[in-house]
């Protein structure tokens, strides 16, 4: 059979353009379909103008921070901060034009804008046209996941994808949801003037971190005037003249209420397949999405998925790593098997948590004789130049020295942690971390420091005392 392309990918999101330009780099004849604009939910309503919102609201902790940096000037100054939206979405429109589609298309990819919808695993329908193709790929990314609770259609809120089109911020918010999307835009909003309130049903917010990283995370934001209600769950949404009221309930089924202005729901994603008919294609799906092997081929071999849609992670990082994996193993018949051993991921409140493997809790359930090296912040010149001495880096090692996991709360955590991710990936020991020069002063510094413990602990052994003082005595 004669197929109109080689490879079709649908969505132009993070995994998209990469398995596109991939492909056609390769001589797959390619087509890239779309149904809304190229650059996914990371460009238009996620890294970029939250990064970009995170950012003008760390100048304003900083501006209120000057006399600890010797800077004389309003002790309590009030800060204009209506040009804040207006900039974030210049900023997402500067990032959103590296990719526009004539790019793609000098690069030999078909460009299609249109809702496709599958008639058989080898055909797709989009704009009342039947295209064919020997192979697919699908990554059509993820949405806001909207629960259904009493009264909140009626009352309204935003989501990730509509917060960023205001132009006035409310006068308070509630977040739902203790997550990474929540606690960013949280501590982003409070700092800009916004009174935040955060409802986490867990018992904790960031239950998926390191439980003493979160806990130094959270005091932060609680100092910096966020409430957060852990341990209970919305169960009604009313509005009256002032706002909004929010009923809430632990786990006693005790019933308590908050009042915001406006609402931000926050609480995790949903896979976005509505209309691709994957049923027609004789593509299983499921709850989270479409189910893969670990080659990321669907129950169809010819169809391919990854990112949000595949999981079992949902970041842009992990979908472009994904799409990598999926494109070769599309296009050739020697297939690569997805390696999730050393994931790593960050959020970027300040101070940035950043994660990498295993967190001690969850080391110590599954080895024996665990152990965790820690190098603070406040004992980095560095960092204390800087002023920025809140903080520390976690690493879990099991008994032989490998790194299982390694968590930082600090600034810039997330740069520091890829360190802890090359010598993971590499299967070094934490020690190896403590031979190469790391330049002073640098917060790099902080993780020679953790690579130098293994090395302290040796040398503050018993053994080791005897074996020097025995070697230094046949070499007299």
């Amino acid at each position: 059979m004669k197929y109109d392309y080689d490879l079709v990918v649908i969505g132009g999101g993070a995994a998209g353009l990469v398995a596109a330009t991939g492909g056609a780099a390769l001589g797959a004849k390619t087509a890239l379909i779309e149904k809304n604009k190229l650059g996914g939910d990371c460009t238009w309503y996620g890294c970029v103008p939250s990064k970009t919102l995170l950012k003008s609201a760390q100048i304003i902790s900083l501006f209120k921070r000057s006399a600890d940096f010797g800077i004389k000037g309003p002790a309590k100054g009030s800060y204009d901060v209506s040009g804040v939206m207006p900039h974030v979405r210049k900023i997402r429109n500067k990032v959103s034009a590296h990719h526009p589609p004539e790019v793609f298309e000098k690069r030999g990819i078909k460009v299609i804008f249109g809702a496709p919808e599958f008639i058989d695993n080898k055909t797709v329908k989009v704009n009342k046209s039947k295209i064919t193709s020997k192979r697919f790929i699908i990554c059509t990314g993820s949405r806001p996941l909207v629960p259904s609770i009493d009264g909140l259609m009626e009352t309204g809120y935003f989501t990730n994808e509509t917060i960023f089109d205001l132009d006035t911020l409310p006068k308070s918010i509630a977040v739902l949801g203790g997550g990474p999307i929540g606690i960013e835009l949280a501590q982003a909003l409070n700092r800009l003037g916004v009174e935040v309130s955060i409802i986490e049903m867990m018992d904790r917010i960031l239950f998926r971190e390191d439980k003493e990283a979160a806990s130094a995370l959270s005091k932060v934001l609680i100092k910096e005037g966020i409430k957060i209600f852990t341990g209970k769950k919305a169960v009604k949404f009313a509005k009256d003249e002032r706002g909004i009221v929010i009923s809430l309930e632990d786990k006693d089924r005790v019933l308590s209420s908050i009042r915001a202005e406006k609402a931000l729901i926050a609480i995790g994603r949903a896979p976005s397949l509505e209309g691709l008919a994957l049923e027609n294609a004789g593509v299983r799906t499921n709850k989270k999405g479409v189910g893969v092997n670990e080659f990321l081929q669907t129950s169809k071999n010819n169809i391919y998925a990854c990112g949000d849609i595949a999981g079992p992670y949902q970041f842009s990082h992990m979908a472009e790593y994904q799409a990598i994996i999926a494109l070769g193993n599309a296009l050739f018949p020697f297939k690569r098997k997805v390696d999730y051993s050393s994931v790593p991921w960050c959020t970027f409140t300040d101070p940035e948590l950043a994660h990498l493997g295993l967190t001690e809790e969850e080391a110590k359930k599954q080895y024996s004789g665990v152990k965790v090296y820690k190098s603070s912040y406040a004992a980095n010149d560095r960092a204390v130049t800087d002023i920025e001495e809140n903080g520390f880096a976690k690493v879990v090692c099991d008994r032989r020295g490998r790194i299982l996991g390694a968590h930082i709360v600090g600034s810039q955590a997330g740069e520091l942690l890829h360190e802890y991710v090359l010598a993971k990936s590499m299967k070094l020991g934490l020690g190896k971390l403590a031979s190469p020069i790391h330049i002073y002063p640098t917060l790099a510094q902080i993780v020679k420091r953790t690579g130098e413990a293994p090395l302290t602990e040796i040398l503050a052994s018993k053994w080791f005392s005897r074996f020097s003082k025995l070697m230094l005595k046949l070499l007299r």
